[in-house]
């Protein structure tokens, strides 16, 4: 069962500063860039007049992290809390409640030292919520900022919380919030014998959709386990269409520091499945790449351990590559820099692994590259699933 409830107004367009933010969970080191936005646009959380009566009298749990924001700040667990909504539990993805801790890395349940709240890693052995972890819970919360990309994982920990919710009988209600690549619909889909927790559904490497978009399409799709459907209600962004340019508030991981690193995300993330860094243990985390064992070129890094990874790739090695930080805005997926730099490595033999193959949701783009097939010819063999995707996609979309 889906229930959506929709809000349409205009309003006059005026310039809006995004910046980062200072109010309940630790802020981040790196602030977003400020991006202009020429309207305004109030997030799923902001548009609060939509689900506070839904939770009136309700014991709460949420999933959310340093992204569950409104627009003053103020982290939407706190605001809930101000008006008196009973939140039980806070349960937290991958990077944890306050999106601080390395990609892959453990984390551990714990206690939120402010409101008191119990916090339940859902990561890790525990990527799905347990039946107690849902007992006395009359309503769940999903409240995260997605960046559009198959691989990143936030979408993978929304699918678990649907199926517990469908299985448990719980309600979900998900607080929309725009996608910085929601107009780029590209790359292959994933074939189903790739299914893992950076690839859970046969959609492309960008789906170009918002996280309410996207839990509706899971629920209507029937991609659940046995087929189950969750009772969801999606509570809009209000003034936002997928073309308008969107710069987030807080960083939504910790390796994600800026607008340029989101949209080089998809097309840079690839190098995680080969023996080239794409910049972490520096500033510039998927704003660069390079190793080792590419050709020497004018552009060079060394990582060294920081906040978004403590032992990065090469530590305390020399990296040679290229720097792509002021790089046009990407409208596609880019292969171009993961072709050029398999030309370019002294060992080509040793360039992929394993990995590569679960970020590509498929073994033909590793076969592709390595039989020297050109970025046009690669390209041309996705239209014809992308286009049977976004047929399927038109029925999920909820802003023009």
């Amino acid at each position: 069962m889906i229930k959506f409830i929709a809000k349409s107004a205009f309003v006059t367009a005026f310039l809006f500063h995004a910046t980062s933010y200072s109010a309940n969970i630790q802020p981040n080191k790196t602030i977003i860039s400020a991006e202009i936005n020429n309207a305004v646009i109030k997030t799923g959380a902001d548009n609060y007049e939509k689900y506070l009566p839904l939770l009136k009298d309700k014991k709460v749990g949420i999933v959310t992290n340093q992204t569950g924001i409104l627009s003053n700040k103020t982290h939407v667990v706190d605001f809930l809390l101000e008006k008196k909504i009973a939140v039980q539990t806070i349960f937290a993805p991958e990077h944890g409640f306050r999106g601080t801790a390395d990609a892959g890395e453990h984390v551990v349940d714990g206690k939120d030292p402010k409101t008191g709240l119990p916090i339940i890693s859902l990561y890790g052995d525990n990527k799905k919520p347990k039946p107690a972890q849902l007992s006395g819970i009359d309503v769940m919360i999903f409240d995260l900022q997605d960046v559009g990309a198959r691989f990143y994982t936030y979408i993978s920990s929304l699918h678990y919380v649907m199926e517990a919710c469908a299985e448990n009988n719980v309600p979900l209600i998900v607080f929309d919030r725009p996608n910085p690549n929601g107009s780029i619909v590209d790359g292959p889909l994933l074939e189903k014998e790739f299914t893992s927790f950076v690839g859970m559904h046969p959609i492309p490497l960008l789906h170009g959709m918002t996280i309410g978009e996207y839990a509706q399409m899971v629920n209507g799709e029937k991609w659940l386990k046995d087929g189950a459907q969750c009772k969801l209600t999606v509570i809009p962004c209000v003034d936002y269409s997928r073309t308008m340019p969107y710069s987030l508030l807080v960083k939504p991981s910790p390796n994600l520091p800026n607008d340029q690193s989101i949209n080089l995300y998809a097309s840079l993330c690839l190098f995680e499945g080969t023996n080239v860094s794409m910049g972490r243990g520096t500033e510039k985390q998927f704003q660069i790449y390079g190793s080792p064992y590419l050709t020497k070129t004018n552009f060079s890094f060394t990582p060294k351990p920081n906040f978004g990874a403590k032992d990065p790739l090469y530590n305390g090695k020399e990296c040679f590559g290229e720097d792509l930080t002021a790089y046009p805005k990407l409208k596609q997926l880019e292969l171009k820099w993961l072709i050029k730099a398999y030309q370019n490595t002294s060992d080509k033999t040793k360039f992929f692994n394993a990995f590569f193959t679960k970020l590509a949701g498929t073994k033909k783009l590793q076969q592709q590259i390595e039989s020297g097939v050109s970025e046009a010819q690669i390209r041309k063999t996705w239209q014809k699933d992308l286009e049977a995707f976004k047929k399927i996609r038109t029925k999920y979309l909820i802003y023009k």
